[in-house]
């Protein structure tokens, strides 16, 4: 099964010029909980729920703050046309539960969560779910 097959399309782009008080705005109006950072056309990054507490509140930084200065710089993403098994297991590996999806042409798709290959029924969903749900990482801080 690829990746396209079964991730979300709706994927809202939020700015490293926007505040965290309004992507904390986006998140809950839309009950979500990731979103890539885009700039120029060019993805430069992804802020989660946890970022915005972790690196925002708990770090003293107000609502006013800047998407950049909360946001996980090293974005990881995956192709649309990969194998959902074999992205699962790299979100495992990478210790992450949600990735942006890009065309061969690096443009921004979508999005897949480890959910979604769960929900597909992919045997590596449990896998990487597992993976990702040992403590540290990349959100560790």
């Amino acid at each position: 099964m690829k990746v396209s097959e079964i991730m979300s399309r709706d994927v809202e782009i939020a700015s490293p010029h926007q505040t965290v008080a309004e992507i904390a705005r986006c998140m809950a109006d839309r009950k979500i909980g990731f979103l890539p950072v885009g700039d120029n056309d060019k993805l430069v990054g992804t802020v989660t729920d946890r970022d915005l507490v972790i690196r925002g509140l708990a770090d003293g930084l107000g609502g006013d703050a800047k998407i950049r200065e909360v946001m996980t710089r090293d974005v990881k993403y995956c192709f649309e046309d990969d194998d959902v098994d074999d992205v699962a297991r790299n979100m495992g590996k990478v210790q992450v539960r949600r990735l942006p999806v890009v065309n061969r042409d690096k443009r921004l798709t979508g999005v897949i969560s480890l959910g979604d290959a769960a929900l597909a029924d992919t045997a590596a969903a449990g896998a990487g779910l597992k993976k990702v749900s040992r403590p540290g990482g990349a959100h560790a801080h």
